[in-house]
């Protein structure tokens, strides 16, 4: 029998489940600071498009809450958009050209492509075009601008400590999970959109100190802001019965082909304005006009929209409105996006699920108030993001409605199917892969991270041999692979710690065996039953 078939004891000391250190707690409490300032940021953003809208639509200084629905323009108000998507222009053109763009994309560019180092001018400059491109009627949100201002100001405290490469990326992430948590009040999905879309691992050492950014956030909102629920909605029945959770099925479907109809509309639409023989600062002008006369024809439209969007999940909106939003909403956000302006995508996504699910609701069994513009809310989500549990928990944190988990799962999940098998990239990851990078949104263990040096090496002769630069039985794949990096070797002896005898010898070529193993797991099937065979003779043939 051969050695990596006996069964013998590891040694545990050179095993650990995690790889954290103490250097997590001062990152944690920076992350902490983070979060402090990203609610602040939030608060700052939301009063200076509340500025802007008073100052475009209404020309009055006030900080106040306001909307373009209800202003007295006329004509000229199609004037407005194209007013502010000049100005956005000049200062991407000038300023700086990572203003444009609805932020996600731009805090995954940062990770990827700058090691995740921001520029200071972009913590100033992101926040005040996207004020001024919601202020005059943009239909955005503030939570793409706040995700990628408090990833900045994560990454500007970074720089000033002078962090490593992968602390500064936690920092970034800290910050923009912070800004959501502060916008929203949704402080566990603001983490795991983090972790699903930008953090590209699940380690304590950045999970830990992003959820405290985000939780700091979260509980500095409410003395700011207030408590949340964003969006409340009455409570629904948890049962919700086998014609309920076929809605959902269907609603699931039909969210993922709208999540489809969007990506590729948006994409679309900005590969038509590449082929415009202007530069590109004058794109978003262009945009703003389709902005300008929608707004004359659904004022709704216009703007962030929160009013709107709780209008839909309180259900007592008219069926005007949930065609206008459908038609008028996607139409000019699907234009002015591709256009290169500066907004976030979340609320206008939120507005045209609930949309979507109001349509819905005219056919499916009636289960509740808003139960089907709630649950076509989280599916389409997913399905644009490609962040199903991200979805569910978003729709529940927005409402505090819990009884609809259940459906959500469903829901979210059939969603999240369709787009996966019908698109190769989402909404978020499609600008970064024209620009020539790739990131794989799947996550799983590292194979070699269970397999061990004993399993793979090839025997040695048993003389004594050094600890330095080799490796030992019982330590795992994944550990030799990086001590190979480090040393640039490609073989190393494996020592046994205790006798100091040289045991075997480990290769490259045996970590690529290890591999096929891993290969093999996910391509070679087998036939337990057929023809022949039962349970009782337990025979298994390839098929």
């Amino acid at each position: 029998m051969s050695t990596a078939h006996k069964p013998k004891k590891l040694k545990t000391e050179l095993l650990s489940d995690f790889t954290a250190t103490s250097r997590m707690i001062p990152i944690s409490l920076l992350a902490c600071i983070i979060g402090l300032v990203s609610a602040a940021l939030a608060w700052a953003l939301l009063r200076l498009i509340a500025f802007f809208t008073n100052l475009f639509y209404y020309g009055r200084l006030s900080v106040a809450p306001a909307s373009p629905v209800g202003n007295h323009l006329g004509w000229w108000a199609v004037l407005v958009p194209v007013g502010g998507a000049l100005i956005i222009g000049l200062m991407a053109r000038f300023g700086s050209d990572r203003i444009r763009g609805h932020g996600i994309p731009e805090a995954l560019e940062s990770i990827l492509i700058h090691g995740s180092k921001v520029q200071p001018r972009l913590a100033l400059l992101k926040p005040l075009s996207s004020a001024i491109s919601i202020g005059s009627g943009g239909p955005f949100g503030a939570e793409g601008p706040i995700i990628m201002t408090g990833g900045a100001f994560g990454s500007l405290i970074a720089q000033f400590f002078h962090l490593t490469n992968v602390e500064r990326k936690t920092l970034l992430v800290a910050g923009a999970a912070a800004g959501m948590s502060a916008t929203f009040a949704t402080p566990v999905a603001a983490v795991l959109l983090a972790v699903e879309l930008l953090l590209f691992e699940w380690k304590p050492r950045s999970a830990i100190p992003v959820a405290l950014a985000s939780a700091t956030a979260g509980a500095t909102r409410r003395y700011i802001l207030g408590p949340g629920p964003l969006f409340p909605v009455p409570p629904h029945e948890i049962v919700i019965g086998p014609a309920g959770l076929a809605g959902c099925v269907l609603v699931g479907l039909l969210g993922g082909l709208l999540a489809v109809l969007l990506t590729t509309g948006i994409y679309a639409m900005d590969d038509l304005f590449a082929k415009l023989p202007i530069h590109w600062m004058w794109w978003p002008a262009i945009g703003a006009i389709a902005v300008g006369l929608g707004g004359l024809v659904f004022p709704q439209a216009l703007g962030v929209g929160y009013d709107t969007i709780a209008a839909l999940l309180q259900g007592d909106v008219p069926r005007t409105v949930i065609a206008g939003v459908l038609l008028v909403k996607s139409t000019i956000w699907i234009i002015s996006l591709g256009s290169g302006t500066s907004g976030g995508i979340l609320a206008p996504l939120l507005m045209m699920e609930a949309a979507l699910g109001g349509l819905e609701g005219m056919i499916l069994p009636h289960i509740g108030t808003g139960f089907w513009p709630l649950v076509s809310m989280g599916a389409t989500l997913a399905g644009t993001m490609g962040a199903p549990f991200t979805a569910v928990l978003f729709a529940l944190e927005l409402t505090h409605d819990i009884n609809v988990l259940l459906p959500l799962l469903v829901a979210a999940m059939l969603a999240h199917a369709t787009t996966v098998l019908l698109l190769k990239r989402s909404i978020l990851t499609e600008k970064v892969a024209r620009r020539g990078f790739h990131i794989s949104r799947e996550y799983s263990t590292d194979p070699l991270e269970g397999l061990f040096v004993r399993e793979v090496m090839q025997p040695g002769n048993g003389v004594a041999g050094s600890s330095a630069n080799s490796a030992s039985p019982d330590e795992s794949l994944r550990t030799v692979v990086f001590r190979m990096a480090e040393t640039g070797s490609t073989s190393m002896p494996v020592v046994d710690r205790q006798t100091g005898q040289t045991v075997g010898i480990v290769s490259l070529g045996d970590l690529l065996q290890a591999r096929t193993r891993n290969l093999k797991d996910e391509r070679h099937r087998e036939c337990v039953f057929g023809p022949g065979r039962g349970p009782e003779t337990k025979t298994r043939v390839a098929c």
